[in-house]
């Protein structure tokens, strides 16, 4: 038994040093913003094609392209949106793809923002992850493949899961500004259910 207590103390020290070994995210100017979306029904990317890896470098800060195109985990409670309360969705930050709500947010206390659902469900899709020895469902974009972050199920009601995502993957459009981006079909979800 002190074997095993032994073993699993080594595992979850060196999945730590691996999240905290990943590269700080810094307050830099903001890359360009995701593509403007180009359908009015959210769900469909019809128009969507991903950049190159070449122009991924581009228009991406180093922390965004390493956890969108590497699998990558960026540092918990120093993030872009861990400690964000604002109305508004979150995108993803390659497509510009409507993946999350603020309504959906919650304090997992684990320093990375946190939904119990997606915002636009066939935007998501979820896959076993093997690393560090056990298995975890990944959460990518579906259609600029970006890595998320992963679901757990342990997560609030109504539906007890935890999307537990890194900030790096995501774009915020505030409320007020919806309209504007291109994704006004969202707007009635913050003012009362008017259009």
């Amino acid at each position: 038994m002190s074997r095993r207590i032994a073993f699993l103390t080594v595992l979850a020290i060196a999945a730590l040093a691996f999240v905290f070994a990943q590269p700080q995210p810094q307050k830099q100017s903001a890359p360009k913003p995701a593509p403007k979306q180009t359908s009015r029904k959210g769900a469909k990317m019809t128009n969507f094609t991903k950049p190159s890896d070449a122009e991924l470098k581009k228009m991406l800060t180093p922390i965004q392209y390493e956890v969108t195109q590497h699998e990558g985990t960026e540092r918990p409670f120093s993030n872009e949106y861990h400690d964000n309360h604002r109305a508004g969705i979150y995108v993803d930050i390659v497509s510009g793809e409507p993946l999350f709500s603020s309504n959906d947010k919650f304090d997992s206390g684990t320093g990375w923002p946190s939904f119990t659902r997606p915002l636009e469900p066939a935007n998501v899709v979820t896959k076993t992850d093997r690393k560090f020895f056990i298995s975890r469902t990944e959460v990518r974009s579906k259609h600029a493949d970006s890595h998320l972050g992963h679901v757990f199920e342990d997560g609030p009601a109504p539906t007890g899961l935890r999307y537990c995502m890194n900030s790096a993957s995501l774009r915020f459009i505030p409320a007020e500004k919806l309209e504007e981006e291109g994704y006004g079909q969202y707007a009635h979800l913050f003012n009362g259910g008017k259009k």
